[in-house]
């Protein structure tokens, strides 16, 4: 077995597909390529691949990952290429890197993620207040429903850090933990900024936390804030 991760973006109208339809395009991809992908046993073998954290239908990235087993060596540095050319317009491989088979699985490991939010309705000057007070709250009391049943969660300690943009656009920087409780752009967008939430989001870096120090699941060129600026313009 040969285990791989593969980085890529997911822009433009293709948001607007599903985590498992966008499931089905991997599938395809994977045939159409000719990838030596590994199946899973049993009466109705699977490809053998595993998501990192789904990403919500509307929302885009430059920053999704996609581990998957083969069966066979396979030249690496082919592949992004490859791939690209056989998925849809709007899913671009990246990079793809050989992953040790003892690596922990994206959704396990992942613990805060990095947004790029481009709102539209508030004036800066409205947006910037709104930050600074929910920056400044020592705690913030929302709202949730999940597998429903409501709760009343503070979803302040999830915002790890919150910012403002100076540019164009009204455009903030969110980065939101994944772990224990994960908090979803549009759940900070309802409690912070309230009739904001018809957003542009773009998730921007996945991040792994661990001894002290923390990285991306596959470190890469791509993730730089100017780099990542001039895609999601």
């Amino acid at each position: 077995m040969y285990p791989v991760r593969i980085r890529y973006a997911k822009l433009g109208k293709i948001r607007w597909t599903s985590h498992r339809d966008t499931c089905r395009m991997w599938e395809r991809a994977f045939r159409r390529a000719v990838l030596p992908v590994a199946y899973s046993e049993g009466f109705s073998p699977r490809p053998r691949m595993h998501f990192g954290l789904a990403l919500s239908t509307g929302h885009e990235s430059i920053g999704e990952y996609l581990d998957v087993d083969l069966s066979a060596e396979t030249d690496l540095q082919l592949l992004p290429a490859a791939l690209s050319a056989a998925l849809p317009v709007g899913i671009d491989v990246q990079v793809v890197a050989p992953l040790d088979a003892h690596t922990v699985s994206l959704q396990a490991d992942v613990t805060a993620c990095t947004w790029l939010i481009e709102l539209t309705g508030p004036t800066p000057a409205e947006a910037g207040e709104l930050v600074a007070k929910a920056l400044a709250a020592a705690s913030i009391d929302t709202a949730r429903t999940r597998k429903g049943v409501e709760s009343i969660d503070d979803i302040r300690p999830a915002i790890r850090s919150l910012e403002l943009l100076a540019s164009d656009a009204v455009a903030l920087w969110a980065e939101l933990a994944t772990q224990p409780r994960g908090l979803r752009p549009a759940e900070l967008l309802a409690a912070v900024l309230p009739g904001a939430e018809d957003a542009r989001v773009v998730r921007t870096h996945q991040w792994i936390e661990r001894d002290g120090a923390r990285r991306e699941p596959i470190p890469y060129e791509a993730t730089s804030l100017l780099h990542a600026l001039a895609v999601c313009a």
